[in-house]
């Protein structure tokens, strides 16, 4: 038998391997640094003018090449600080989320790849495992970062790595607040391990952070002479062999309860048993630095908290870090953002739901909004601004804001919780237990569904279909377009609809002008056909119907007839629909944006299998692969998604 080689599990698009080397005029350091290593050669009263080399670079190339810029701008010098202490690759930085790691590419060898960020092809937005052996593990959503550098951490000292390998977890003050940082800590607290973890503490996550323990870090302060003090008698006691690993614990329970007499206050990490250190000023390198060598030797978890600055060194950033966290393109001299000609052109989806919500909202007073840090991405801020009372930001907890929608529900609200589709994946069991299995009326505006664009594999919304449609009772539905997401927000939240639903929509601008119509309860698990023909069954989910149809009068045009089907509900299906196609016996091809295996393709040949018809079916939507980068055009041609790949199943499969 032949063996046949495994698919990659990753899309693969050409690579893009142009490189642009950087002006030595302007660039003196930076253009001669290739690795951390060469970072190390230099003097130490040398490296604040490499923070401010990567600032300047930062703010050329990202406004022209849009990205992640607040986050970035305000972890320069702490990003030197670790390459320049610590012995990357081999000591493992783990980043948190990556938002603020694009210092980090740039001194690992990428500043000369840097303009094809987020490209097809070219470097990833985010730390890529695929992409660099100093890109230690994949940081797209938030909060993994203590719990796998802990794995690291431990993984050193099972295999006896000599020199001992240092791990540091960099996570920031939002995602220290995600429930899985908190297993993470609760576990190193509790377990053998020299784990560093980092806190960068800019009082940010795109929008302002929420919660109590974002107001406790804001407040948390130590004092300087203390930390002083407390450096000094630790250097002593280990040069006198009076600290190690087997009186650590009294030594920090001591330590604990000494600083706590004194302060007049608990901090929450040393009431866990993790040695704190902090807070400092997270710019002020040459303590960094010193800081980090005094303490990178130290047995046992150790948490360093720096204040830092959004936006750092970029004074429009700083004045609106949130706005900043990632602007699109922008004049570098004055920040002045560059925005498309005025006119009328399509609204975001998100903003249509939005809009659309606050109009039902005033019309029952049971509908709240939840959402979980992303008030401003997912539009849930306009709910916010007119109902704040009844509207939720409840942090980086997408299970907690699922559950939480649940207790609402149960007694008598209307929650409707809008979550990015790659976000809900965090959220699955919370959607199954504490909603589904009560059958409870919560709506999930599911944002970003599909093939998103540049952020790349660690967001593209590609699984929700999946993942949901084998929940019982849940019903599932997608628009074709901005009017038919009023009708199913209306649909859904209308008085006698019960159990959980799940309407998906994609991220970035519609297609109608004038969406603002009257919005119509629809019949739940109807479909809609839009053209008729006797050749191929055309059946579709979404907002994707547009290049279908495309492909649809291209067919046409060839004397294929084409019947297409807006299907609108994944769940319940339209079965009148696939009945009539069923006993035509016409060849089926289905278009989803969204993973081939489990959602609409899946559906119709249960379906079909179940009520015994053999029509045969083509299957169009995202393979059995990671998608990386690029556009959203780019993305639908390289998956086989877009209106030529649709043209030809449809020319195929009537043959």
């Amino acid at each position: 038998m032949e063996n046949k080689k495994p698919q990659s599990i990753i899309l693969t698009a050409p690579a893009d391997e142009s490189v642009q080397s950087l002006d030595e005029v302007r660039y003196p350091l930076l253009s001669h640094i290739d690795s951390p290593s060469d970072l190390r050669q230099l003097p130490q009263d040398r490296l604040p003018e490499v923070c401010s080399e990567i600032r300047d670079f930062l703010i050329n190339a990202l406004s022209k090449n849009p990205g992640h810029f607040a986050s970035s701008m305000g972890s320069v010098e702490l990003t030197v600080a670790l390459h320049y202490v610590f012995n990357t690759p081999y000591d493992r930085i783990v980043w948190d989320v990556g938002h603020q790691a694009y210092g980090h590419k740039l001194l690992t060898g990428r500043a000369k790849r840097f303009h094809t960020n987020r490209r097809l092809g070219g470097l990833s937005g985010f730390p890529n495992p695929n992409e660099s052996e100093y890109d230690t593990f994949a940081a797209g959503h938030a909060s993994n970062s203590i719990s796998a550098a802990l794995g690291m951490s431990v993984a050193a000292a099972l295999n006896h790595d000599e020199p001992r390998r240092h791990v540091v977890a960099v996570i920031g003050d939002a995602s220290i607040s995600g429930g899985l940082a908190f297993e993470g800590l609760n576990n190193a607290a509790n377990s053998a391990n020299n784990l560093l973890i980092i806190l960068n503490d800019n009082d940010m996550s795109i929008d302002r952070n929420v919660g109590s323990l974002n107001s406790y870090l804001a407040h948390l302060t130590t004092s300087k002479s203390y930390n002083n003090l407390r450096y000094r008698t630790y250097r002593f006691m280990k040069k006198a062999h009076l600290f190690n690993d087997k009186n650590r614990g009294r030594v920090l329970r001591f330590n604990n309860s000494l600083k706590s007499l004194i302060s007049r206050e608990q901090n929450i990490f040393e009431g866990l048993n993790i040695r704190y250190f902090g807070p400092f000023d997270g710019h002020d390198l040459p303590r960094i630095i010193r800081i980090l060598n005094d303490i990178k030797e130290m047995s046992g978890p150790r948490i360093l908290h720096l204040r830092t600055v959004k936006g750092r060194g970029y004074r429009p950033a700083e004045l609106d870090p949130a706005h900043w966290h990632a602007p699109g393109l922008f004049n570098p001299d004055n920040g002045e953002l560059i925005k498309a000609a005025p006119g009328d052109k399509p609204a975001k989806y998100q903003d249509v739901f939005g809009e659309t919500l606050v109009e039902l909202a005033k019309e029952n007073e049971n509908i709240v909004g939840i959402t979980a840090a992303m008030p401003s991405g997912t539009s849930m801020s306009k709910m916010l601004e007119a109902m704040p009372d009844r509207t939720f930001d409840v942090g980086i907890s997408e299970g907690h804001a699922v559950t939480f929608a649940g207790g609402l529900a149960k007694d008598g609200k209307r929650p409707v919780v809008a979550i990015y589709s790659s976000f809900l994946q965090r959220a699955y069991d919370h959607i199954i237990h504490d909603v589904a299995l009560h059958s409870l009326p919560v709506v999930f505006a599911i944002d970003r569904a599909g093939i998103v664009g540049e952020d790349g594999a660690t967001h593209h919304g590609a699984f929700d279909l999946s993942y949901l449609s084998h929940i019982p009772g849940m019903t599932i539905a997608s628009p074709r377009n901005e009017i038919y997401l009023r009708h199913l927000m209306k649909t859904a939240l209308s008085e006698g609809t019960t159990g959980p639903w799940a309407i998906r929509y994609p991220r970035g601008n519609g297609k109608i002008v004038h969406w603002q119509q009257p919005m119509n309860a629809l019949p739940i698990g109807k479909g809609e056909q839009l053209t008729e023909g006797k050749d191929v069954a055309l059946l579709t989910i979404g907002p994707i119907a547009s290049e279908a149809s495309k492909a649809a009068e291209k067919a046409r045009a060839e004397g294929i007839g084409v019947a297409h089907y807006d299907m609108i509900f994944l769940k319940p299906i339209d079965e009148d629909i696939l009945t009539r196609i069923g006993e035509s016996g016409m060849p089926i091809v289905t278009v989803e944006d969204a993973a081939r295996r489990g959602g609409l393709g899946t559906a119709v040949i249960e379906w079909l299998s179940d009520h015994d018809y053999s029509n045969r079916v083509s299957r169009i939507g995202i393979p059995d692969q990671f998608v990386p980068q690029g556009t959203v055009d780019q993305l639908h041609h390289l998956a086989g998604m877009d209106s030529d790949a649709i043209y030809n199943a449809i020319k195929t499969i009537v043959k």
